[in-house]
């Protein structure tokens, strides 16, 4: 407890402001109730500054309707003041303690206090666009649609609406790359400002090593997950650091995120036999050694090793359900090389050709003319697909057409039907067939159907494929 001396006679006694009283988006109003339970503020003098806010609301108002009128609907009355505090607190959290910052509101001009909260706003506006030219500059060249679409279409958007008087509080942007480290509870430019300074301290560690190597490991974590890594959510930096480390614990070369099998034998058969806190130990080895190999830069090092306390987590759960190698992405040298399939939509026929199609299909008798018909004429995948979702087709033209395609192409297509069985992972096909999974779409339920009328070694032999193919380029719609 804090004793302080009186201008008059005796003393006067508070506590400490409890800084975990304090709300970081609600900071000046928390402030506030702090310094009047502490003593610090007096009822009258919290009510001054009250009166003094509520001045330079009403003033904000007017501004807002432009001087034709001093009152508007209690939503916009609301956001106005959420803008207005959120360039208060600014301020206010620019003092280097929260006892500066109760002086501050006891002492000063509350409506300075505000001006010089917008400055600050402002400041780290100006700051956050030119973060985001440094990062668009420096991007990594890479197939990932999140990554891609938050640098050219959500930090623009936000950079093009955010306004500084009246919506200094608000986001207004959807980003869907998740950072490995993000602190969500930030609001308005200042968790645009945190973010780009996140991810361009994740795009520099990325860039430490070369493309080729990082698409690999996309294809291989694409393959390990069963998904298509192109328009899945997950954060890159995450991927490279833990592969990287692995490297390190293996043997490997620090610039390197490819793990050979053999790699990989020498850290399954490591973590599944050491405890929990041995492993801590490892890793926090590893990361130690990529870091002095890499000659990363304090901030850069200060990241990454934030990230260990989740990697030792994710490693030490894995080990004990030998899952290993979710955790650890590692190329299969040993198996044969993947089918690729060539499904570019530059290889689609025209609008003009797929309708005409279309009426000569719809204008045959036979199921035989209809198939042969298909099979002759659609050899994108994208065009088959567009056909079949056109719903053109009867039960037993379905089956027809299902009892021409070849292992790879009954394959393919269960890519796409069970896609989010795979992407979780299965033991057994057969089960993900006869799992009774409904169905959106009428030839996706005769495809099932005929799956299911195959028999055991067909379907096992449709099944062996499925870790063989390379689906990136196929349309998960």
């Amino acid at each position: 407890m804090e004793v302080e001396k009186s201008k008059g006679s005796g003393l006067i006694r508070h506590n400490r402001i409890r800084k975990v009283n304090l709300e970081r988006n609600r900071y000046t109003v928390s402030l506030l109730r702090e310094g009047l339970r502490t003593g610090m503020l007096t009822s009258q003098e919290v009510y001054s500054i009250e009166v003094a806010l509520m001045r330079i609301l009403q003033d904000l108002i007017r501004r807002y309707t432009r001087g034709k009128s001093s009152s508007v609907t209690s939503e916009t009355a609301e956001n106005i003041m959420a803008s207005m505090m959120y360039a208060v607190d600014a301020c206010v959290l620019h003092f280097e303690t929260p006892d500066q910052a109760v002086l501050a509101l006891k002492n000063g001009d509350a409506r300075k206090i505000y001006e010089n909260g917008v400055e600050l706003v402002r400041q780290c506006f100006e700051e956050t666009k030119q973060l985001y030219l440094e990062v668009k500059k420096n991007r990594l060249d890479v197939p990932v649609d999140a990554y891609n679409m938050t640098i050219d279409e959500s930090l623009p958007a936000f950079l093009e609406k955010y306004g500084i008087i009246f919506d200094a509080h608000n986001t207004m942007a959807s980003i869907d790359y998740p950072l490995a480290l993000d602190d969500t509870g930030l609001q308005g430019v200042s968790y645009i400002n945190q973010y780009l300074r996140h991810l361009q301290t994740e795009t520099q560690f990325c860039r430490l090593f070369s493309r080729q190597g990082l698409l690999e490991l996309l294809s291989n974590y694409g393959q390990v997950c069963r998904f298509n890594y192109r328009i899945e959510l997950f954060n890159i930096f995450e991927l490279v650091l833990n592969n990287a480390v692995f490297s390190v614990l293996s043997g490997g070369d620090a610039n390197r995120t490819t793990i050979s099998a053999e790699q990989y034998n020498l850290l399954n058969r490591m973590f599944t036999r050491l405890n929990p806190s041995r492993i801590a130990y490892a890793l926090d080895q590893a990361m130690s050694r990529l870091q002095y190999s890499l000659k990363t830069a304090p901030p850069l090092t200060d990241y990454m090793t934030r990230c260990r306390d989740q990697l030792v987590q994710r490693v030490v759960t894995a080990a004990d359900n030998r899952s290993l190698e979710s955790v650890i992405i590692w190329a299969k040298a040993e198996n044969p090389k993947s089918i690729v399939l060539l499904l570019n939509k530059s290889g689609q026929m025209s609008d003009v050709r797929f309708r005409q199609l279309m009426e000569e299909i719809l204008l045959c008798a036979k199921i035989e003319e209809k198939v042969r018909l298909i099979r002759d004429n659609f050899s994108s995948l994208h065009d088959l697909l567009d056909l079949l979702d056109a719903d053109c087709l009867t039960g037993d033209e379905y089956e027809k057409l299902f009892a021409t395609f070849e292992d790879v192409e009954l394959a393919i297509f269960a890519k796409i039907v069970f896609y989010e069985e795979l992407r979780s992972g299965f033991s057994d096909f057969l089960s993900v067939i006869f799992s009774e999974k409904e169905l959106e779409s009428n030839w996706k339920r005769h495809y099932v159907e005929f799956l299911q009328s195959l028999s055991k070694s067909r379907l096992n032999s449709v099944g062996n494929l499925l870790g063989d193919i390379d689906y990136e380029e196929i349309p998960f719609y």
